[in-house]
């Protein structure tokens, strides 16, 4: 938990009531929660602009956390497709906690083929990977997707869905990560410590930015005509600014009014359980594997949000409870 907005120390383990499920609810008993970009943002008050939502003197959400794997410990009024026992994952408010309360259409069972660990990093990231390329982009077989900050959490997820839409996918990483992102099915990978993509003579019908170090003209520079530029965020940045990755977004969505003969969507993910469903229906199908890099106690999410700061973690960090 957290009262004021700081570094990772500003977040204490404390003792509070256990939440009670609500009509059209269930009470989750977490075995894993991922760690998100989000968190870092919610925990600094990172951008400042951001705290007119998150709460101007300190988070109105006290709880981290967002994306979890468990097992439905009760039920509220007006649940009827799920009971005690059945393992879930989903996401809501305030995940890094040994239970969580959440509407009943924001869960899906666990795949069996997952484990707790793996089903938790699946929902935030997935959403946003899969609710851009398949639903904003709509790519299609034969097209040509690059993903900036494929070795991230939301990037390998987004390699994967690419190349199981049937997209030659261009994965933007460091070389650290270049074996791990074909593994998951790049054909190309374009080391940006040597090499400025935007500066290059390839074009995509699909730019997938998950890092905001582009300018907008940038991105659409190396676009087709007709393609899309899709925009989710900045990820972790040094903090202490005003606008942050906002500043890109905001960009984003004015010229999305504007431009002709290219298509700019920012994406604002839904927690929509169908979105869920259809990630659910890839990893049993053996498209879609999550990738975790580092797992944590529930005692050390602040080293776990540390770790997720530095910018050198790849795919997925995520806390373990069970």
């Amino acid at each position: 938990m957290q009262d004021r907005y700081g570094a990772p120390d500003a977040l204490e383990l404390r003792a509070v009531d256990r939440p009670v499920a609500g009509a059209g609810e269930v009470l989750v008993r977490v075995h894993a929660a991922a760690v998100n970009a989000l968190d870092w943002h919610y925990m600094r008050g990172d951008p400042y602009l951001a705290r007119l939502d998150m709460g101007l003197g300190g988070p109105k959400q006290k709880i981290r956390g967002r994306d979890f794997a468990g097992i439905v410990e009760s039920v509220g009024p007006d649940v009827a497709d799920l009971r005690p026992g059945d393992e879930v994952f989903g996401d809501a408010d305030g995940t890094f906690a040994e239970y969580v309360r959440v509407p009943a259409d924001q869960v899906e069972r666990k795949p069996a083929t997952l484990t707790f660990e793996q089903a938790a990093a699946i929902p935030m990231a997935g959403r946003t990977a899969l609710a851009g390329l398949r639903d904003a982009a709509g790519t299609r077989p034969g097209q040509r997707v690059l993903v900036n900050g494929a070795s991230g959490g939301v990037g390998t997820f987004a390699v994967q869905i690419g190349v199981a839409l049937g997209a030659e996918v261009t994965a933007v990483c460091s070389m650290r990560n270049a074996d791990l992102v074909r593994s998951l099915g790049a054909a190309e990978v374009i080391d940006y410590t040597t090499t400025d993509f935007t500066r290059g003579e390839q074009r995509y019908d699909v730019v997938f930015d998950l890092v905001g170090n582009h300018s907008l003209g940038a991105l659409r520079r190396v676009l087709t005509s007709g393609g899309t530029v899709l925009l989710s965020g900045g990820g972790v940045s040094k903090g202490g600014s005003f606008f942050g990755p906002m500043g890109l977004i905001i960009r984003g969505g004015l010229a999305a009014k504007i431009v002709r003969g290219q298509r700019i969507h920012v994406l604002q993910t839904p927690a929509a359980k169908g979105l869920l469903t259809a990630l659910v229906e890839l990893v049993e199908a053996g498209k879609v594997t999550p990738v975790i890099d580092r797992t944590y106690k529930l005692a050390e999410v602040p080293d776990a949000i540390r770790y997720l700061e530095t910018d050198h973690a790849r795919a997925k960090v995520v806390v373990t409870l069970v």
